[in-house]
């Protein structure tokens, strides 16, 4: 590409090859220009514990220290997690259900990634399928296909607040289909669905699935510490710092002429955007703009092709305030200095 900007390959990647988020925005990272004083705006991450508006709780750092001075759990956790654990989270998940959980019902895992692997490894058998969203992540899918799932993509629809595309999970779904992933609150997408619609997907599906409801050891020995002592207005404080900048993003993104935001945000950390590329010059496709951009304004944001929707973008708002507003401002004053 022009101007020394290194060139980001991912819709020619083989069919084989996985690239995850991770290694998109380490790509896009290296299009930074050493020389530029402003801070770099990175938009683009999913973790948003590096801000301090984000960081946990001291409650959970004590309970953390305090599990590992007792020298309680130096020592392998079951596969599915220390009692005393999962008896906390059923406990702690069973205040918000008609019915109560049992320590049984909880599986416990090393964050999501895990998570994953743990439960197509479990649906995995020979030519069974598995659908998934589009937009979504590719972990889902390298896993699948390390299990040798055969994957198929259902699609979700923008003008629809990006509801499920019932239509076509009606024409994937059959008798060979172990499992959908339904992401609610939606990621990357920012909606949440509503009851009515997810049971919609339930009766779409139901005819041919039975649907039913090795972690570090001294970390879930301080999750009923967590659990116990993390007060309400820890989370409210977290909830009202994600509501103030949803809006400032909506707010902004509405000024912005080559984006548009379908749907605000309303769960999760992050939207998608579409890019108009017809008003912006030189710009062909969403992997141009975000290298250009990370290159002139040093902002990251992530190419919707990594989550399999082209000419999209994701955002992630899940920042300082303060930083959402001057990425948001640098992204504007890209798009008005490259409009035609």
């Amino acid at each position: 590409m022009e101007n020394g900007s290194k060139k980001l390959v991912l819709e020619e990647k083989k069919e084989e090859e996985s690239l995850t988020v991770r290694d998109v925005l380490g790509k896009l990272m290296e299009n930074i220009n050493e020389g530029e004083k402003r801070a770099t705006i990175p938009l683009g991450h999913g973790d948003p514990s590096v801000f301090p508006c984000f960081q946990t709780t001291p409650i959970a750092q004590d309970a953390i220290v305090n599990a590992l001075q007792s020298s309680q759990f130096n020592c392998y956790a079951p596969a599915a997690g220390i009692l005393p654990a999962r008896r906390s989270v059923a406990d702690y998940l069973s205040k918000d259900l008609p019915y109560k959980l049992s320590a049984d019902d909880v599986f416990l895992t090393v964050g999501a990634n895990h998570a994953i692997e743990v439960m197509i490894t479990v649906l995995a058998r020979p030519g069974a399928n598995i659908l998934f969203p589009r937009p979504g992540y590719p972990l889902y899918e390298a896993r699948a296909k390390f299990s040798n799932l055969e994957v198929r993509h259902f699609d979700l629809l923008p003008e629809k607040d990006w509801e499920v595309d019932l239509d076509g999970v009606e024409a994937l779904v059959d008798d060979k289909t172990v499992a959908i992933v339904v992401i609610n609150p939606g990621n990357p997408c920012g909606n949440v669905l509503t009851h009515e619609h997810l049971q919609k997907i339930v009766d779409s599906i139901k005819s041919y699935l039975n649907i039913t409801a090795d972690p570090a050891t001294f970390i879930q020995g301080a999750v009923p510490e967590i659990l116990e002592k993390t007060t309400s207005c820890f989370f409210s404080k977290i909830i009202n710092t994600l509501r103030e900048d949803a809006d400032i993003f909506y707010d902004r993104v509405k000024e912005i002429p080559c984006i548009t935001c379908p749907h605000k945000p309303e769960g999760a950390m992050s939207a998608m955007v579409k890019l108009n590329l017809s008003v912006l010059g030189g710009i062909n496709n969403d992997i141009e703009f975000c290298i250009k951009l990370a290159k002139e304004e040093s902002v990251i944001v992530l190419p919707g092709v990594a989550v399999g929707l082209k000419n999209w973008v994701r955002i992630t708002f899940a920042v300082e305030p303060a930083f959402l507003e001057d990425g948001l401002g640098r992204i504007k004053s890209f798009c008005l200095r490259h409009s035609k």
